[in-house]
């Protein structure tokens, strides 16, 4: 299957999604093809609604899609077929599996009419076989129950057993990992009987809950590239307003981790305003379509398309989304995104070979912590630290407190980090209230300290197995890696405070007491220990049992935890071309490198202006600005950025 490496040079292209639906003239669908080229938008995705194509009769009327296909061709614009076999017209995100073994047998006759038509256009570019891939809840669809067991009945035995003790299996959620794959497969495969070697990609949605699902590794196989849905409304419930900027940037660091050697790109940035649709109702300012964009562009992404240009007529959705007001006119979002374009593209040179420079810290997740997590649910009272989300925001927490300190740490889930190296000698793992860490990644961990690596681990990580089995109970098997027991663990109403190294930090909801066994006691009050830090061999292991994370975000204050991760990780050996001075609440910043030239991108979310000290490694570098949509200013190692700005500066020796 082709797919093209993250380090060859890949074009970057922009664009929104021209949404068409039955009463469109031809003339306005011409127009919306125009406004894209007008504003330097190369590239669009179209939802190929086979409702609006095949008749009661059987027949198909490809009409209102070809003159959107030949729109393109006559603005030079390329076009992703997203794939919308037949669902109830109230459906938004489309279908995600056969209901059953009829119905994959229409999906195919859908794919062999729509693929061997659409492809013999020269704008047709590629397609996205089902939109949104992931549902949140086990698929239930009768063709899903008989795949259930056929999957089931071919499960091998698995040596580790948990000690012997009752446990849960998951194989629920292992199935949905493997369905999700499965049928993404399955649509490619259809794909290329008529359209061999095209190109294949896909938008995950709702990354923070649904991660879970995505077997982002085993999809490199047959996708061209990977994508994703990043909608304020939608899918970042977890963050307020001033977060949003990096929602979008951890979400790009998981598509870009999940990606690997393929290339990514965002498929779906939230362009307009929604009024009945999505969880909260929201227009984007024309700063905020700035920073969401180039967040996605520092995080390596190949560009973008907004979600959408045109406002569709029916439907929830009506009226909703567009970048073009009502009279098909750039909105001051268009113009927005369409400055941006200008700038890429007058540095085209250097944005398609630019690669994120990577600071060496790793914040993991690991699914099964997710997995457990929702399974554990029982209501009652809510708590942060055990309601479900309480995994994903603890991660999120250390991602933003790096961020406010300048300094870009990789999201990924576990399986994606690369263990088989021989030395981590400036690499860290921040497993923060990741309550399970499977039993084939504990020799794994106690390694990667061994041959360098520094970990950090708060909250209940490692509580668990794979199987929801309580480790304290099995012998404790991360005590080699961690130096020490858990004697037990207290749930705390209130958030205390723990000294450790010399820093104040917020224990939030539990707090763990530990017994020392190769580790030294990092916080000890009255008599028991709280803390500890474990050298082993060249590496070094951070315990702090209680959610340490967490408890900075609900205080909205990571002034202390940067403190304490500045001792425990020394930022100074890093060897981070760029970084904040001090850290700055409510400001972050990208950096991209080709060869000895550096762009940086900085985004101010704290609400005023800001005057900025930078650390650079070296103090010889000019700086140039590309863009600064407020009158941002750059000197040597300083920066003056108003609020809402994103300034971004290209470094040159």
């Amino acid at each position: 299957m082709p797919y093209q490496s993250k380090q060859a040079a890949t074009p970057i292209i922009f664009g929104a999604e021209v949404f068409i639906e039955p009463g469109q003239s031809e003339e306005e669908i011409d127009l919306w093809f125009r406004r894209l080229h007008e504003v330097g938008m190369r590239v669009t995705r179209i939802r190929l609604f086979e409702s609006y194509m095949r008749k009661t009769d059987g027949t198909w009327d490809y009409s209102l899609f070809d003159v959107a296909y030949k729109s393109a061709e006559k603005y030079n614009i390329k076009v992703y077929g997203n794939l919308f076999p037949s669902t109830i017209f109230t459906d938004l995100g489309g279908l995600k599996f056969p209901k059953d073994a009829e119905n994959l047998q229409t999906i195919s006759r859908y794919i062999a009419n729509v693929v061997s038509h659409f492809k013999h256009f020269s704008s047709c570019y590629g397609w996205v076989p089902v939109n949104e891939p992931g549902t949140g809840s086990f698929p239930r669809e009768q063709f899903a129950t008989n795949k259930y067991m056929e999957w089931k009945a071919q499960q091998q035995k698995v040596a580790y057993d948990s000690g012997g003790y009752d446990r849960f299996d998951f194989a629920d959620e292992r199935f949905h990992l493997f369905y999700n794959t499965w049928f993404l497969q399955w649509l490619t495969d259809e794909i290329h009987k008529y359209d061999p070697d095209s190109i294949i990609h896909v938008n995950n949605h709702a990354i923070f809950r649904n991660v879970a699902e995505y077997d982002f590794p085993s999809w490199r196989s047959f996708l061209t590239s990977l994508g994703g849905s990043a909608h304020a409304s939608w899918h970042f419930g977890y963050f307020n307003r001033p977060q949003y900027a990096l929602a979008v940037a951890a979400n790009c660091e998981i598509l870009r981790s999940g990606a690997g050697e393929i290339p990514w790109f965002m498929t779906e940035l939230q362009g307009g305003n929604n009024t009945y649709s999505g969880f909260l109702a929201l227009c984007p300012t024309k700063h905020e379509i700035a920073q969401w964009l180039w967040t996605a562009i520092g995080s390596e992404s190949k560009g973008a398309i907004f979600w959408c240009l045109n406002p569709r007529s029916s439907g929830i959705e009506a009226g909703e989304w567009a970048m073009l007001n009502y009279h098909n006119e750039p909105s001051d979002r268009l113009k927005a995104a369409a400055k941006i374009i200008q700038v890429v593209n007058d540095h085209t040179g250097f944005f398609e070979d630019a690669a994120e420079v990577e600071s060496g810290i790793n914040i993991l997740y690991t699914r099964e912590s997710l997995w457990i997590e929702k399974t554990l649910q029982m209501g009652g009272q809510s708590y942060e630290g055990r309601d479900e989300g309480g995994v994903m925001k603890s991660a999120i927490a250390y991602f933003e407190c790096l961020a406010e300190a300048g300094i870009q740490a990789n999201f990924k889930e576990i399986s994606e980090f690369d263990f088989e190296k021989d030395s981590f000698q400036g690499k860290v793992i921040i497993l923060a209230h990741q309550i399970s860490i499977p039993s084939k990644y504990w020799p794994l961990l106690h390694a990667f300290v061994q041959n360098g690596g520094t970990l950090i681990a708060d909250g209940l990580a490692g509580y668990y197995d794979e199987n929801a089995v309580a480790t304290t109970r099995l012998g404790f098997p991360l005590r080699p890696v961690f130096g020490a027991d858990v004697l037990e663990y207290k749930a705390i109403d209130e958030t205390h405070e723990l000294v450790v190294g010399g820093v104040t930090l917020p224990a939030h909801q539990w707090w763990g007491i530990l017994k020392p066994t190769t580790a030294s006691a990092e916080c000890v009050m009255d008599g028991d220990t709280y803390a500890v830090k474990n050298a082993i061999a060249q590496g070094t292991t951070w315990w702090l049992p209680s959610m340490i994370g967490l408890g900075s975000r609900l205080m909205n204050n990571y002034r202390q935890l940067n403190l304490f991760l500045k001792k425990a990780i020394n930022f100074n050996e890093l060897n981070l071309p760029f970084a904040f001075d001090i850290p700055q609440p409510g400001l972050f910043m990208k950096v991209l490198q080709h060869k000895k030239q550096w762009v940086t991108i900085i985004i101010n979310k704290s609400g005023n202006r800001q005057d900025v000290n930078l650390k650079l490694a070296d103090p010889a570098l000019q700086p140039m600005i590309l863009y600064a949509d407020k009158g941002g200013k750059a000197g040597i190692n300083h920066i003056a950025i108003e609020a809402e700005e994103t300034l971004v500066v290209k470094w040159l020796s």
